[in-house]
């Protein structure tokens, strides 16, 4: 069985972003609305929520808003469109006054051999992440250089190697890192700060759904656990708190062009060589080996 989580404690100060007006393409569900509810939590005076359902939409930030008494705007946008991108910022201003904080959270993806997958699925997954990433922080760049705000890209760890059936999210992914870099080296002169998270397998997601079809949530925790160092799946509420850390200038305000993993170690997992409960012996053998083939009695140097 996975290992439980902690409870949903924050450490951080309630009012840490006291002030602050974020806007979250995908904010509507999955982990971009567990980031959202998190960034109202700790102080944020107004989210904006983008997708590309507008009645979904409507009830996401009517259940957000509920839950944080906060308040909660949305607006339809294709992100692969740079003119709504744009609107979308626009309006965000309008209603705000300010921008502080970009979340890049919209995302594509699906299971699929590249043998199979159409230029056109590929394009069209590029598009939405790497693109949809682009398009939002060149629409919003004005308005975080006047607050000296922040992005904060959501990423993935697919790409840190290679992973089955995911060509199309891994090279996605992978421009989205690049993108962060570039952003953070020359917009710091701005003031603005770019980072970063790169989720691992998060449980009760729809991405995770569409990932792993055909299993129910026990059934896909008690799988996926298995290849975590630290034995559970992840949540939103962990992705949310590593958004509040790189928001807040008292713990990000030092960090930018990086991208934090926040996955249990599980890109970093492989099968161990060994059973773990051999190591000791196997290690024990061979240092009575290395001891047994040491030469005996004193050996003197000939010069």
């Amino acid at each position: 069985m996975p290992k439980s989580a902690s409870p949903n404690i924050s450490p951080f100060n309630p009012n840490c972003l006291a002030g602050k007006v974020c806007l979250v393409t995908g904010g509507g569900s999955g982990i971009c609305y567990a980031v959202t509810q998190q960034l109202l939590a700790h102080g944020c005076d107004t989210a904006v929520i983008l997708g590309r359902r507008l009645a979904f939409l409507q009830s996401s930030a009517a259940a957000l808003s509920q839950a944080t008494g906060k308040r909660v705007l949305y607006q339809a946008c294709d992100v692969r469109d740079a003119d709504a991108c744009m609107a979308a910022v626009q309006y965000t201003l309008e209603q705000c006054g300010r921008l502080d904080i970009l979340i890049n959270g919209a995302a594509g993806n699906f299971l699929a051999e590249a043998k199979d997958l159409r230029p056109k699925g590929f394009k069209t997954v590029l598009e939405i992440d790497a693109m949809g990433t682009y398009n939002m922080c060149y629409a919003a760049y004005k308005g975080l250089a006047e607050s000296k705000g922040c992005v904060i890209n959501i990423s993935a760890t697919l790409q840190y190697g290679a992973t089955w059936y995911q060509v199309h999210a891994s090279a996605a992914k992978s421009a989205i890192d690049s993108l962060t870099r570039t952003l953070g080296l020359e917009w710091g002169h701005y003031g603005i700060r770019v980072n970063g998270i790169a989720p691992g397998p998060i449980a009760d997601t729809p991405g995770m759904a569409k990932l792993a079809p055909g299993l129910d949530g026990e059934a896909i925790q008690e799988m996926i656990a298995e290849g975590i160092p630290i034995g559970r799946m992840g949540k939103g509420f962990d992705i949310g708190m590593a958004a509040v850390f790189l928001s807040c200038d008292s713990s990000g305000g030092f960090i930018t062009g990086d991208t934090l993993v926040v996955d249990g170690g599980e890109w970093l997992y492989k099968p161990p060589m060994v059973p773990r409960e051999m190591v000791s012996e196997l290690s024990r053998s061979v240092e009575k080996k290395s001891r047994d083939m040491r030469p005996s009695g004193n050996v003197r140097s000939k010069l």
